[in-house]
């Protein structure tokens, strides 16, 4: 009977992190389909320009995104101390970091643009399109620094509902600029699809200034903007964010590089590319990134729950959050791949209209659902992982995998021996077991407690 109350209890704990976080992620995911709907209205190449903008926005700032990990985890162990007038001093450095770096990233990338959009899609309506688009978009980079450390800050101290309530502003925002920049209502010019890229980067801004608000109102016992962080709380975000910053962004060049893959895949003696493997892995990466939300918003709260316990000095129930909420991760990614492997065909026909394509994305969409449960194992026992301070193992496993490993195996497969997509998701879902293997691994070993920070 007790043990059941405990089991209740910790569980109540990990979702009252975690559920805000995955209403965060199923919002922008939603936006991310409303700001399609809207861009499409201007056409093939609008969209094709928003698309391949998205992207490269994406892998332009997923380097800054390792300050969310580094403030999460010291101030998860300053609240685990006791310390919480000091929360916050791990974020007042981490927005002025974000600062200093958003700037001249912005400034840098901004006239690059012109340079390298042409390598990703060469076609001069896209380019017309899309290189406005990203500039627009690059213009808030230190936006997005700030906010993703404001999200660290949150989860840290479990009050991820206000992570929720900013991106829930955000994204109203985010449609009503597009509503009046896209199409020119209120007064305002019509700018197309540029107009969606000026909307993103104004709704980012503002997130900023409500979280800052926020701030002020949750944060400010605990040190928010209260005098400049000294030089030891400077280094630890840094030693903290470069090496999940820089997993971030190799993390986000594999996918780019997997595409590119799928996308010389020899066909016949010709050596035609394969349209439709490429077609069938984008439906197969949507639907599988949706159902892994719940995974990484499980993480973050894993992340929170070990902070604190190694903050209290108690390391064995730093472990054992590690474990409930892997096997809560279970439980939901598994219950989430049982459509996905029993019935492919409902879950990928939105995305897919051809059949070549459907059946070519079948097996893998079936294999993908009777894995999804490993996936779930591996992101919460890194984000624990990054949650104790182990960054920089953390960066070593994931790269060294992705990198060393399965890109290798998937261009053999694939430009040279002219495999079409399922063995390599085949290799791609083999690695995934393994990254998840190896961090179980590690957790067992509990290397990770003797880290300070």
């Amino acid at each position: 009977m007790v043990e059941c109350s405990r089991v209740r209890d910790r569980t109540k704990r990990i979702l009252a992190i975690a559920l805000p976080i995955i209403g965060g992620m199923v919002s922008q995911n939603v936006l991310n389909l409303v700001d399609l709907a809207m861009v499409a209205t201007e056409g093939d190449a609008a969209v094709a320009a928003v698309g391949v903008g998205g992207f490269a926005n994406f892998l332009a700032f997923s380097f800054i995104t390792g300050l969310s990990a580094g403030v999460q985890s010291i101030a998860a162990r300053r609240k685990g101390e006791g310390r919480d007038g000091e929360t916050a001093i791990p974020l007042n450095a981490a927005l002025l970091l974000g600062l200093a770096l958003g700037i001249p990233l912005s400034v840098g990338l901004y006239h690059l643009v012109p340079w390298f959009f042409p390598l990703q899609n060469p076609d001069p309506a896209v380019l017309d399109i899309g290189i406005p688009y990203l500039q627009a978009r690059l213009v808030a980079m230190s936006a997005v620094a700030m906010n993703f450390s404001f999200r660290g800050y949150w989860n840290a101290v479990d009050l991820s509902k206000l992570y929720l309530r900013t991106l829930l502003v955000m994204h109203a925002c985010n449609i009503l600029f597009n509503w009046m920049f896209i199409f020119g209502n209120l007064g305002a010019p019509e700018l197309g699809a540029y107009g969606a890229g000026v909307s993103s980067a104004i709704a980012t801004y503002i997130g900023s200034l409500f979280y800052v608000w926020l701030g002020f109102r949750h944060a400010r016992d605990a040190g928010f903007l209260r005098g400049l962080p000294d030089r030891k709380t400077f280094r630890s975000i840094i030693t903290l964010a470069l090496p999940n910053g820089l997993q971030q962004f190799m993390f986000a060049a594999g996918f780019n590089v997997l595409f590119w893959i799928l996308g010389h895949i020899a066909m016949g003696e010709e050596g035609n590319h394969s349209t439709v493997d490429v077609a069938a892995a984008n439906a197969l990466v949507n639907v599988t990134l949706v159902a892994l939300l719940p995974g990484i918003a499980l993480g973050i709260a894993a992340a929170s729950l070990v902070g604190q316990a190694l903050g209290r000095q108690d390391p064995e129930d730093a472990y054992a959050w590690g474990w409930d909420v892997a096997r809560i991760a279970v439980v939901v990614m598994g219950s989430l791949g049982l459509p996905m492997a029993l019935f492919p065909d409902l879950v990928l026909s939105p995305f897919l209209h051809s059949a070549d394509a459907l059946e070519t994305a079948r097996w893998p969409m079936r294999l993908a659902g009777v894995f999804i449960a490993f996936d779930g194992i591996g992101m919460v026992l890194m984000n624990a992982m990054l949650g104790a301070g182990a960054n920089r193992t953390v960066m070593i496993v994931s790269v060294a995998l992705q990198w060393g490993l399965f890109l290798p195996i998937a261009f053999v497969l694939g430009p040279i021996l002219g495999f079409g997509i399922l063995p390599i998701w085949i290799a791609q879902l083999a690695y995934r077991s393994l990254t998840a293997v190896a961090f179980a691994v590690l957790w067992r070993r509990k290397a990770w407690t003797q880290i300070e920070l």
